[in-house]
């Protein structure tokens, strides 16, 4: 089992000076490797046919309406599930993950990991990379330390990689935006993207309620 873990939002409270209303992590999760392979060689396709640069990264904020929808049904019917945390911060109370956004970011983590109902054991974990080295490291033992124990594992190893060189974790950050955009009303199209990936999705749990 191999997840790919990207985020939608941002973990800060300044709410209303630019701070998002609400953060997602979206975990997307290949039970073969074999699957992950075949969908990352049909994102590789898709940018052939779209004659974009090999290096070119997919990022959902920065994708225009029509490369969101070909992306996102372009691995539509691929081997893989979904399973996200919708965090509405005003859902949030505790003072420090409302004072510290690494805090809340590993929090918001460890609760996506956490609570599967036993879908995911002994995994291989890729998470986008945040922060600097003393921060990968903390939050690595932090992740180590509130899910794995001596009778079960969540994972076995968890790696901070390159969103611009790892292409599944681009699709991450594809989905998980797709996820984002579904909770703010005032979108025109904010029911388009998650709508086309509607049955990758395992879970979507809206914390707080």
């Amino acid at each position: 089992m191999i997840i790919f873990i990207d985020d939608s939002g941002d973990p800060g409270f300044k709410m209303g000076k630019g701070s998002s209303e609400v953060f997602v992590i979206a975990l997307v999760i290949f039970d073969d490797p074999l699957d992950a392979e075949e969908t990352a060689l049909k994102i590789k396709r898709l940018k052939q046919g779209l004659r974009l640069h090999e290096k070119y990264e997919f990022k959902f904020n920065k994708c225009s309406k029509d490369f969101r929808c070909k992306f996102l049904s372009t691995v539509a019917d691929s081997n893989f599930r979904v399973r996200a945390i919708v965090m509405p911060k005003k859902n949030i109370y505790g003072d420090e993950l409302c004072r510290s956004r690494e805090s809340f970011y590993n929090y918001a983590i460890k609760m996506a990991l956490k609570y599967h109902g036993g879908t995911i054991v002994d995994a291989k974990i890729r998470l986008d990379g945040h922060g600097d080295r003393r921060f990968k490291r903390a939050m690595t033992n932090y992740l180590r330390r509130e899910l794995n124990n001596p009778d079960k594992k969540v994972f076995k190893d968890l790696k901070i990689v390159d969103s611009h060189t790892n292409i599944l974790i681009q699709l991450a950050d594809m989905v998980a935006g797709a996820i984002h955009r579904s909770y703010y009303a005032e979108k025109t199209d904010k029911g388009l993207y998650r709508n086309i990936i509607a049955k990758r999705i395992e879970d979507e749990w809206n914390f707080g309620r």
